[in-house]
């Protein structure tokens, strides 16, 4: 599988007739409705079976968090409580959760 998208070409990716606006690949919101689309269809409407048919639930071979980490640079919470996300989102989270430490 290629980790190119192909450029934009004004036709919404969800699969409606809809014009999305330029550069754009869906109309707005329509990205959530391929989303839930794709989960109905290839794994029963369900993130647990999305991650079961990948690997990525208990007992799989990959760690979802883990995952993330490698490959876009997610962090783990410094202060040890177990969150992981985005830089700026940890620090979001330890303004929000730790505040007192």
């Amino acid at each position: 599988m290629s980790n190119e998208l192909p450029e934009p070409n004004g036709t919404c990716w969800c699969g409606c007739d809809a014009v999305p606006g330029y550069g754009r690949r869906f109309a707005p919101g329509h990205d959530k409705t391929a989303e839930a689309a794709y989960m109905v269809v290839y794994h029963e409407a369900s993130v647990a079976q999305l991650l079961h048919d990948t690997g990525h639930a208990p007992g799989g071979k990959k760690g979802t968090i883990r995952a993330a980490a490698l490959k876009s640079g997610w962090k783990l919470c410094p202060r040890g409580c177990g969150y992981a996300g985005a830089p700026a989102s940890i620090n979001n989270h330890i303004n929000r959760h730790h505040k007192e430490n």
